[in-house]
């Protein structure tokens, strides 16, 4: 049946991001409905992939989503060390995922990591999303150039990069939290998001060195995970950017 894999595989699909793992060099098979998709067949055919032409019908069996007639077969994603996100860059920012459970939330922040020219990110390796087919898919191939790091304990990751010179900034809407803009980030930042329903735990909270806040003006007094991480980021990087 082609809906089986290998041990330790996985399918991805969606055309950007099957593309952008062909360019990667991460896929073994690629599955394509016939008379679509000419341009992933020609790099797949390019870097001696092997193509295998199935119906819609076959093709919704495999994945649950709208693969646009293109899914493939790689490897399970790989994670890099701690030491691999560090860098000695001034302006260095890391971002750590605490507790965060969707993975929708995780694709759309290691999308908006790889375009705000982040290090990498961090997960802890229980209670937390994994990276999956569904991070590749909303990533849209983003997921090949960002450094996603797996952790035993994210409280001691976070002492080890206070001594590599990193200052801890946390997301969290508390009455204590600096409005976004008023921090100074000129400096290396590891940001700290926290979970979908309970935001940052206290152990974790305790090592920020700043919390933080995004100002609401409207009665919803939340926002999603991603775009929350989105904006801070994006503050983050206009003022380590400011010339």
């Amino acid at each position: 049946m082609v809906n089986k894999m290998e041990t330790n595989t996985q399918l991805i699909y969606g055309k950007n991001t099957v593309l952008e793992a062909l360019k990667n060099g991460s896929v073994k098979v690629l599955y394509l409905e016939k008379e679509q998709n000419y341009d992933v067949k020609e790099l797949a055919l390019k870097s001696k992939v092997e193509i295998k032409y199935l119906t819609k019908i076959e093709m919704n069996k495999m994945v649950n989503g709208n693969h646009q007639g293109c899914i493939a077969l790689t490897f399970d994603y790989k994670y890099y060390q701690l030491d691999d996100v560090i860098t000695d860059k001034n302006d260095s920012l890391i971002i750590a995922l605490d507790g965060l459970e969707d993975p929708h939330n995780l694709g759309a922040i290691i999308r908006t990591a790889e375009i705000s020219g982040c290090d990498g990110i961090i997960l802890p390796k229980n209670r937390s999303v994994r990276v999956s087919s569904s991070v590749f898919k909303v990533s849209t191939g983003a997921i090949e150039y960002v450094k996603v790091a797996q952790v035993t304990n994210l409280r001691q990751t976070l002492q080890e990069l206070k001594k590599k010179g990193y200052w801890i900034v946390g997301a969290e809407y508390t009455p204590q939290s600096q409005e976004i803009w008023d921090v100074d980030y000129n400096m290396k930042i590891c940001l700290v998001i926290g979970s979908e329903g309970n935001g940052i735990s206290r152990i974790v909270r305790e090592e920020c060195d700043y919390l933080v806040k995004i100002p609401m003006w409207g009665k919803i007094n939340s926002l999603n995970a991603s775009v929350s991480a989105a904006i801070i980021i994006y503050e983050i990087r206009r003022q380590q950017n400011k010339k």
